[in-house]
C-alpha cells in the first residue's frame, strides 16, 4: 500500500517509516521542514510538506495514499485543549479526503481513553464523556466512522527507548531543575509501557488488518509503578527520591501535576488476540536504566 503518514519524522514515526517501508508498503511522509524532508529521503519515504495547521495539506497527502496513518500530535501540554481541537481538524481534514471509499485512516489516542474503575482500561472500552481531552480525537474519529470512513483507533501508553519515555522524559526535566525525583503518595499507581519497535509494529499490523471501528492498545507492559519509576530516574540521575503528598504535587510538577498520581494500567489483551501482535522489546525500566541522563 501507499500510506500517508503524518508526524513521519517524529519520535514514534520515525521508527514507522522503515516498519513499514521493510514491509513492502510505500511511506508518503509529512513534515514542515527541509531537514524532516531530507530525512524521510534518506530512509526511503516520499516527501509531502504539511502541517497539522494547514487542512489541505492534510486532505492532499490522503487523497494519494491507500491509507493513512495519523500519528502527528503538538505536545505542547500547556496547550493541551488547544492542541487536543487542533487534532480533531486535522482528523476531519483526512477523513474528507477519505470519504467514499474503504480506505483506512488509524488515528492516534491514549491508552486512558480505554479506563474502567477496578481493571486495566480495555481497546472496548468506550466512554464518550471521559474528562480528558484527548478523547475529542476518539470522538472525531467515531464522527468520521458514523460517516462511512474506515477509522481505527491506535492508543498508546508511555512509548520508550532509551533516548525518550513519553511522559517520563518531562519528569526527567523537572528532577534536574528539582533535585529531587518525586512520587505521590504511596507510588503505588501505574503506568503502561510499550516499546517503541513494538509500538511501530502495532500500528502496521493494524493498517493491515484494516478493521473498521476497532480499537487497539500498544501496551507491552501493564502497568510499572511510579514509585519503581521514580527509583530508576533517581539512580540514573544520581539524585534522592521523595513521596509528596497529592495537594504537594501541582506546585513540584507544574502541567505534569494532572498526571503524576493517576493509576492508569491498561491491558492489550484484546489487541493481541486480533492481530497476533507479540510485545517483545525492552522494558521500560530497563531502557531508564540504559538511558543516558
Amino acid at each position: 500500500m501507499r500510506i500517508f503518514l503524518t508526524g513521519a519524522t517524529g519520535f514514534i514515526g520515525s521508527a514507522l517509516v522503515p516498519e513499514l517501508i521493510n514491509a513492502g508498503h510505500e511511506v508518503i511522509g509529512m513534515t514542515r521542514s527541509d531537514a524532516g524532508a531530507q530525512a524521510l529521503r534518506d530512509a526511503g519515504a516520499e516527501v509531502h510538506h504539511g502541517t497539522l495547521e494547514d487542512p489541505e495539506t492534510l486532505r492532499s497527502g490522503a487523497a494519494k495514499a491507500d491509507g493513512v496513518i495519523h500519528a502527528a500530535f503538538d505536545h505542547d501540554f500547556s496547550k493541551f485543549v488547544e492542541n487536543c481541537a487542533k487534532d480533531t481538524r486535522a482528523i476531519a481534514a483526512l477523513g474528507e479526503a477519505l470519504a467514499g471509499s474503504d480506505r483506512p485512516l488509524i488515528i492516534t489516542s491514549g491508552t486512558g481513553m480505554g479506563s474502567q474503575h477496578g481493571a486495566p482500561a480495555s481497546e472496548d472500552v468506550f466512554n464518550t464523556s471521559h474528562p480528558n481531552p484527548r478523547i475529542a480525537s476518539e470522538l472525531a474519529g467515531n464522527a468520521l466512522l458514523e460517516a462511512g470512513v474506515n477509522v481505527s483507533v491506535m492508543r498508546l501508553p508511555q512509548v520508550h527507548n532509551p533516548l525518550r519515555q513519553g511522559l517520563i522524559t518531562p519528569l526527567i526535566a523537572i528532577a534536574r531543575e528539582k533535585g529531587v525525583v518525586a512520587y505521590v503518595g504511596d507510588g503505588e499507581n501505574r503506568w503502561p509501557a510499550g516499546h517503541l519497535s513494538d509500538v511501530a509494529r502495532c500500528y502496521r499490523l493494524a493498517l493491515e488488518a484494516g478493521v473498521r471501528g476497532a480499537r487497539y492498545h500498544a501496551v507491552g507492559e501493564e502497568g510499572i509503578s511510579s514509585r519503581e519509576i521514580a527509583e530508576a530516574l533517581g539512580r540514573g540521575l544520581n539524585l534522592p527520591v521523595v513521596s509528596l503528598t497529592p495537594e504537594q504535587a501541582p506546585a513540584h510538577f507544574g502541567w505534569m501535576g494532572i498526571f503524576v498520581g493517576l493509576d492508569m494500567w491498561a491491558s492489550s489483551a484484546l489487541t493481541q488476540a486480533r492481530l497476533g501482535w507479540r510485545p517483545s522489546g525492552p522494558t521500560l525500566i530497563a531502557d531508564l536504566n540504559e538511558a543516558r541522563y
